[in-house]
């Protein structure tokens, strides 16, 4: 048995939660992972597994051993992450998750400069606007906007993105510039951005003079994908509300028009967030400062 295999196997089984995604996260055959972790149980005549058929938990002297070879693993890496700056570029494997738009927008175009300075560091880019968990898939780090709600993640504040309110030029032939966001409640098409997590529309944001307000008036149309959304808009579905970043080219050319532009929503908040009891690796710390060094000015149109 190689057991620095089996911990590893084992400890991302407690992680996910299941062996089917800790085996997915591994790329690794479910068949050998359960094999890795029931030699491993031999080895210490321990069970430190309890399977049914709905789940795995995690027996106390399970526990109690994924807590202590957390440590060792740790060292190992330290031990790793030493000998790459002593010898050379950061190296290895990176999973990161990021919102469509925030990827398409902001974070592709800005990846050659990445991949020039540290050509040893492979990435995997989940691109979607659904919360991932990061611990259970296995994920970095990830990107996104908003307030944060979790307290067991750690996060670095990347940049405030610009919010514009926008629709085509033909929609706006058709149904008029509205002057005043109360205008949006009579006769209007809005296009809302339904949030992924809760199946929710977030509602119409304006912010003039230091009040702030909301209009919530049921949409036409709500999409759950920020590029989607975006192309609801240029299709002439109705008006958006979305980022300045993302809807950039499309102002810049005609094909979308800013509306209301004294009542600019507030700035929009980003962070780059991972999980505060995942170690922090050379190659994912050398992401982290590229981002907060090149996100701000990317996102801040």
């Amino acid at each position: 048995m190689d057991q620095l295999q089996a911990i590893r196997g084992f400890a991302r089984v407690v992680e996910a939660g299941n062996f089917t995604r800790a085996a997915d996260s591994l790329d690794m055959p479910l068949a050998t992972l359960s094999k890795l972790v029931q030699d491993l149980e031999a080895h210490l005549a321990v069970r430190l597994l309890q399977r049914t058929t709905r789940r795995v938990t995690v027996t106390p002297e399970g526990r109690d051993y994924y807590d202590k070879t957390m440590r060792l693993l740790r060292d190992l890496e330290d031990i790793d992450t030493s000998f790459n700056l002593a010898h050379g570029k950061p190296r290895g494997h990176l999973r990161i998750d990021v919102g469509g738009s925030t990827a398409s927008a902001v974070l592709i175009p800005a990846l050659p400069d990445f991949i020039a300075r540290y050509p040893d560091i492979r990435l995997d880019l989940g691109v979607s606007d659904r919360s991932v968990d990061l611990i259970g898939d296995n994920v970095d780090c990830v990107v996104r906007g908003g307030p944060l709600d979790n307290s067991s993640l750690v996060a670095r504040h990347l940049g405030e993105a610009t919010m514009v309110t926008c629709a085509s030029a033909g929609y706006l032939k058709l149904f008029g510039v509205p002057a005043y966001p109360d205008e949006l409640k009579n006769g209007h098409r809005l296009v809302s951005y339904v949030s992924a997590q809760n199946g929710r529309a977030v509602p119409f944001r304006f912010e003039h003079q230091g009040a702030r307000s909301e209009i919530k008036v049921e949409h036409r149309i709500g999409v759950n994908e920020s590029n989607a959304h975006l192309a609801a808009a240029l299709a002439g579905l109705g008006i958006i509300q979305t980022f300045r970043y993302a809807a950039g080219p499309a102002l810049a050319d005609g094909a979308l028009v800013e509306i209301l532009p004294q009542w600019r929503p507030a700035p929009y908040p980003f962070h780059v967030v991972y999980p505060q009891n995942r170690h922090v690796t050379h190659r994912l710390r050398v992401f982290i400062d590229w981002l907060v060094e090149c996100f701000p000015a990317r996102v801040g149109i």
